[in-house]
C-alpha cells in the first residue's frame, strides 16, 4: 500500500487525509483494493458509529479511491473489493433513527460507492457482482439511497435487462412499496417475466392516482404492453382504467390500450359505454377509439349491436370526415354480423357512400323502424328503404333518383364552380376547421354530391307529406353552415354603430375592417379565445409591462408583474416582480388574446393597444419574417406544451411562491394580499413566519457531504439560526433579508427523483447552503424566505418613496 494511504488509514490521520488528492492516480492504482479492505475493517469496528474522526477519514479516502478508479478505468480490477465494502453496509443500520434526519455513517459509505459501481452498467463483469447487492438495498428503508439505486438500476435495465429480470419480484414489491421510480424498468422485464407482473397487475394498476406526472407514462407503457400481448389479463382492471380517463394526460394512450382489451374481452366494457361516450364528447380526437370499443361490444349479441349502431350512426352524421372511414368499418362489421338489425338492406344503404349524412339518416331511420317493429321483415328486397303504403312508394322513387344521380354530377360540379367564383365555398356542418374562400376541386365535388342528395331526399319526403316544393330554390344553409364566420354578427354591428360618426366615414371604416385580417380573425374566434383565456389566466399571469431588449442570444422580453389589490401589507405595491423571458413572441400572443377576451367587440389593427403589441412584435423580428397580423392569425391559441414551458419558467424563478390566483378577485395577487390573515400575524413584532431545523453545509467541497443540523427562525427582516439543534440554545446569528440578493434551488442530479431539498441563499457577503428534511419542507421554507425577502424590499421601497 502507498505510504501516505497506509499512514492515513492505520493512524486514522485526518490531518493528512487531504494530501491524498495531491497524489497521481497511477501512484495509488495498485493499492486501491487493499485500501478498500482496510476501510471495510474500520467501518465494521464497534466504535465507528460514534467516532467522527474515523468517519471523516473513511469518507475522504473513499472519495479519493473512487476518483482514482474512474480516472484509471480500473473498475473491473477492483470491483470485488469495492462491491465487498458496499455489501458490508447492508449489515448495519441505514435508516435514520428518531428525530435525527442525518444519514447514518454506513448509508453515506453506500451512497458514495453506488455511483462508482453502477455508472459502469454496461460492464457485464461488474454488473454480475453488483446487481444482486443493489436489489437488496431497495428493501433497507433508506429513502434517498433507494432513490439513487433506482436511478442506476433503470440504466442497468436498458443495457443488461437479463441480469435484472431474475429479480422482477423484488423490484415489483419495491415499486408497490412506494419506490415509484423503478416503474420505468418493469416494461423491460415484462417480455421475460410476464407471469410475475400478472400476479401484481391489480396492485400496480391501482397505483395510478398515487403517481406523479413523470411516473404515470411508465405505468401506461406497461399497461399497453400487457394489452398488446395478454389483453385478457386486463379484463378485471377495466373499471379502474376507465376511471383514469379523466386525466387528460393519460386519455389517449390509455384509450388505445383499452381498444386492445375490448377486442379480447368486450363483455368487460358493457357497463362503461356511457362513460366512454362522454370521453368522446370532451375530445373529438378520441372518437375513433371510442367507436372501436363500441364496435367490439356490439359483437356480443344483437341487442348490444343495435345499441352500438345507434351511437355509431349518430357520429357518422355529426363528426368530421376524418373519422368516417373508421365509423363505416365498425358499422359494416356489426351489420354483416347481424343483418337483421337493418332488415337485410344494409348493402343498398352503403351504396350511397358519397354522402355520409344521407347514410347516417337512412341508417338511423332503419334502426328506429326495427326497434318499433322488430319482427317485421320486408321480403321485397330491392328497394332501398321498403315500407308500406305511400311511404314505400316514395322510398322506391328515391332509389331511382339516386341511381340517376351520378349521371348528372358533371353538371352539378360545373354549376358549383361557377357559384364558387362569386361566393365563399360552404363548409360541412360537422367541420371544426375554419372556413376558407376556396377549396380543392375534390372537396367541392363531395360537397356538391351531398347537397344534391339532400335536395333529392327533401323533395321526395315533402311530396309524401303533400308540401309543394317544386318552385323552391335549394338553400345550402339547410345542410351546411359557415359557423366560424357568422359567430358574432351582433358584436360586429355594434362596433360599427358605435364608431361611425357619419355615413361616409362609416363606410370607409367598414371597408377597412373588411380588409383587416386580424379584425376578421378575432371576430370569427371570439368565443374560442374567451374560453381559452378563462382557463389560461388561472395558470399563466398576464404581465403588466413588457419591454423588448436585444441580448447575445437574441431578443428577450423583460416582463413586470405587480399585485393589483395593493393592500396594506402588499409585497408589490411600489415594486414589480421582474422576469426575463427568451420567448417574447409567446408572451405577446398571450397579451393579445387576453386583451381580446376582456373586450366585448373584436379588436382591430387600428386599436392603440394592438398597435403597441405590434410595435413590440416588430422589434423582435428579423427582416423578411411574418408581420404581426399574419403571425397572430396562424394559430388561434398557443399550444399546450408552450404554456407548460412558460409555467416551468415561472416555477424556476419562484413566481408561485409570491403570487397566487384569486378566484374572488379574478387576478393574480401577492402572497400577503391572498392571505391577509397571515399578513397580520407575520407583521406582528417578533412573530416568526416559519421556524424549524435545517441542515447547513459545513464544507464547500462538493464531494464531501458534511451537514450540520441547526435551528432556524424566520421573523421580521431576519433569518436567525442557532449553533445547536434546539430552539432554546442561544447564540443567534442573523441573516439580514434586505441584503439577500437571491435564493436559488441547488440543482439535483438528473437521476434524483422529485423536488430538490437543498437551496442556497446569496447575500452581499457570503452564501449559505441549507437542506430541509424533505421536499415538502423545502418548498415551505423557500416560499417563506422569498416572501420575507420581497417584503423587506417592498418596505425599503416604501420608505424611500416616503423620504422623497
Amino acid at each position: 500500500m502507498h505510504q501516505l494511504f497506509s499512514q492515513v488509514l492505520d493512524q486514522r490521520d485526518l490531518s493528512r487525509a487531504g494530501d491524498l488528492f495531491s497524489l497521481e492516480d497511477t501512484e495509488i492504482e495498485d493499492c486501491l483494493s487493499q485500501a478498500l479492505d482496510q476501510i471495510k475493517d474500520i467501518s465494521c469496528s464497534p466504535d465507528y458509529l460514534t467516532n467522527d474522526n474515523d468517519q471523516a477519514v473513511v469518507e475522504i479516502c473513499i472519495t479519493r479511491i473512487t476518483t482514482a478508479i474512474r480516472e484509471t478505468g480500473s473498475i473491473e480490477r477492483h470491483s470485488t473489493a469495492l462491491v465487498g465494502l458496499w455489501e458490508s453496509c447492508l449489515e448495519h443500520n441505514l435508516t435514520p433513527q428518531g428525530e435525527n434526519t442525518e444519514d447514518m455513517p454506513h448509508a453515506k459509505i453506500a451512497s458514495d460507492i453506488t455511483s462508482c459501481i453502477l455508472q459502469n452498467y454496461s460492464c457485464p463483469l461488474v454488473m454480475v457482482l453488483a446487481v444482486p447487492v443493489a436489489v437488496r438495498f431497495l428493501q433497507r428503508g433508506n429513502r434517498e439511497l433507494s432513490r439513487n439505486m433506482s436511478s442506476y438500476l433503470s440504466l442497468v435495465a436498458i443495457a443488461k435487462a437479463d441480469l435484472l429480470a431474475e429479480h422482477t419480484e423484488a423490484i415489483t414489491l419495491s415499486v408497490m412499496g412506494g419506490n415509484h421510480m423503478l416503474l420505468r424498468v418493469l416494461p423491460s422485464f415484462y417480455p421475460k417475466q410476464p407471469h410475475t407482473i400478472h400476479c401484481h397487475l391489480s396492485s400496480l394498476t391501482a397505483m395510478m392516482t398515487q403517481l406523479e406526472s413523470p411516473e404515470k407514462p411508465h405505468l401506461i407503457c406497461l399497461i399497453q404492453m400487457v394489452a398488446d400481448q395478454h389483453p385478457l389479463m386486463l379484463g378485471p382492471q377495466v373499471p379502474s382504467l376507465i376511471s383514469y380517463l379523466s386525466d387528460h394526460s393519460l386519455t389517449e394512450a390509455l384509450l388505445g390500450a383499452l381498444v386492445d382489451v375490448s377486442q379480447a374481452s368486450p363483455s368487460s366494457f358493457t357497463s362503461f359505454l356511457p362513460a366512454l361516450r362522454i370521453v368522446g364528447q370532451q375530445s373529438t380526437a378520441l372518437l375513433g377509439n371510442v367507436a372501436r370499443i363500441h364496435g367490439a361490444v356490439g359483437i356480443i349479441n344483437e341487442t348490444y349491436a343495435h345499441s352500438s349502431l345507434i351511437y355509431l350512426v349518430s357520429l357518422l352524421g355529426s363528426t368530421d370526415h376524418s373519422f368516417h372511414h373508421t365509423l363505416l368499418q365498425e358499422i359494416r362489421a356489426l351489420t354483416d354480423r347481424y343483418p337483421s338489425v337493418l332488415g337485410g338492406s344494409g348493402k343498398d344503404i352503403y351504396r350511397m357512400s358519397n354522402s355520409f349524412t344521407a347514410i347516417a339518416r337512412l341508417l338511423g331511420r332503419r334502426l328506429e323502424e326495427r326497434a318499433a317493429a322488430p319482427c317485421r321483415v320486408d321480403e321485397a328486397g330491392p328497394s332501398l328503404l321498403a315500407g308500406r303504403g305511400g311511404g314505400g312508394a316514395s322510398e322506391q322513387l328515391l332509389q331511382v333518383k339516386i341511381q340517376s344521380f351520378d349521371e348528372k354530377m358533371g353538371d352539378v360540379v360545373a354549376e358549383e364552380e361557377e357559384v364558387g367564383k362569386d361566393s365563399p365555398a360552404p363548409q360541412r356542418c360537422y367541420s371544426l376547421s375554419q372556413a376558407v374562400r376556396e377549396e380543392r376541386r375534390e372537396m367541392r365535388f363531395n360537397r356538391s354530391k351531398s347537397l344534391a342528395l339532400h335536395i333529392v331526399r327533401s323533395r321526395s319526403i315533402n311530396s309524401d307529406t303533400g308540401e309543394d316544393c317544386q318552385g323552391a330554390e335549394p338553400n345550402p344553409d339547410s345542410c351546411f353552415s359557415n359557423t366560424l364566420s357568422t359567430q358574432h354578427p351582433k358584436n360586429y354591428t355594434k362596433r360599427k354603430t358605435e364608431t361611425a360618426p357619419s355615413g361616409g366615414v362609416n363606410r370607409r371604416k367598414e371597408e377597412e375592417e373588411e380588409d383587416d385580417k386580424l379584425f376578421i380573425y378575432l371576430q370569427d374566434n371570439m368565443e374560442m379565445i374567451k374560453e381559452f383565456c378563462k382557463n389560461m389566466v388561472r395558470q399563466i399571469p398576464v404581465p403588466e409591462h413588457c419591454v423588448i431588449e436585444d441580448s447575445n442570444g437574441g431578443c428577450v422580453a423583460k416582463l413586470s408583474f405587480s399585485c393589483p389589490l395593493k393592500g396594506f401589507y402588499c409585497l408589490y405595491a411600489k415594486s414589480f416582480f421582474n422576469l426575463t423571458s427568451t420567448q417574447p413572441h409567446l408572451w405577446i400572443h398571450i397579451m393579445l388574446l387576453h386583451l381580446q377576451s376582456e373586450s366585448s367587440v373584436p379588436l382591430s389593427s387600428r386599436d392603440k393597444c394592438v398597435q403597441r403589441l405590434a410595435f413590440l412584435w416588430e422589434k423582435t423580428q428579423l427582416k423578411g419574417s411574418h408581420s404581426f397580423s399574419m403571425a397572430m392569425t396562424q394559430n388561434t391559441t398557443p399550444l399546450r406544451k408552450d404554456l407548460d414551458n412558460l409555467q416551468m419558467q415561472l416555477e424556476e424563478v419562484r413566481f408561485f411562491d409570491l403570487f397566487g390566483y384569486s378566484e374572488d378577485e379574478g387576478s393574480w395577487l401577492c402572497f400577503m394580499c391572498n392571505n391577509p390573515e397571515k399578513a397580520t400575524v407575520v407583521n406582528q413584532e417578533g412573530q416568526p413566519l416559519i421556524e424549524g431545523k435545517l441542515k447547513e453545509k459545513q464544507v464547500r467541497w462538493k464531494f464531501i457531504k458534511r451537514w450540520k443540523t441547526r435551528y432556524f427562525t424566520l421573523a421580521g427582516n431576519q433569518l436567525l439560526f442557532r449553533r445547536g439543534k434546539s430552539k432554546d440554545e442561544m447564540d443567534d446569528i442573523p441573516i439580514e433579508l434586505s441584503k439577500v440578493q437571491s435564493v436559488k434551488v441547488v440543482a439535483k442530479k438528473r437521476r434524483d427523483r422529485g423536488l430538490p431539498r437543498a437551496f442556497e441563499i446569496f447575500t452581499d457577503r457570503k452564501s449559505y447552503v441549507l437542506k430541509a428534511e424533505d421536499e415538502k419542507h423545502a418548498e415551505e421554507w423557500l416560499q417563506c424566505i422569498n416572501v420575507a425577502v420581497a417584503q423587506a424590499r417592498e418596505k425599503e421601497n416604501r420608505e424611500a418613496t416616503t423620504y422623497l
